[in-house]
């Protein structure tokens, strides 16, 4: 992906992303008898595709160096230099506070606090803890 916007893309790392969205999408459809509003469906999905996206951005920013020698991961925006972790980072947050924002105001706040520490462990205790360990 040569375009800025597709530079941001691949920070997301959308395949991934794609899979929690796809999980979510079915614990909403197991989680309760019948369909889940559309609202909470269109908004709950949006938001956490976005939270998604920000623990994998953040993912990327904590994982830079390791990414350099990694042959699978030499490709990405960081390392490559197209995007930097300034860019990265302001990228991740402004995702991360309109999913919370979305999900609190559009969905329910306990989604919103669930998603975060998702988020939280997969970008901060997992990438930079648990992974190393």
């Amino acid at each position: 992906m040569s375009t800025l916007a597709g530079q941001y893309l691949a920070a997301t790392k959308p395949r991934i992303v794609a899979l929690l969205v796809f999980t979510a999408v079915i614990g909403m459809l197991l989680a309760a008898p019948g369909v889940p509003s559309w609202r909470a469906l269109v908004f709950g999905t949006l938001g956490i595709w976005m939270a998604s996206s920000s623990a994998a951005a953040l993912n990327q920013l904590i994982d830079q160096r390791i990414d350099r020698v990694m042959a699978r991961t030499a490709h990405r925006p960081l390392v490559t230099g197209t995007l930097t972790a300034r860019q990265v980072l302001t990228f991740a947050m402004l995702l991360g506070v309109a999913s919370m924002l979305i999900l609190g105001l559009l969905v329910n706040w306990l989604t919103a606090l669930l998603t975060f520490i998702g988020l939280i462990g997969y970008a901060v205790i997992y990438t930079a803890f648990l992974k190393r360990a």
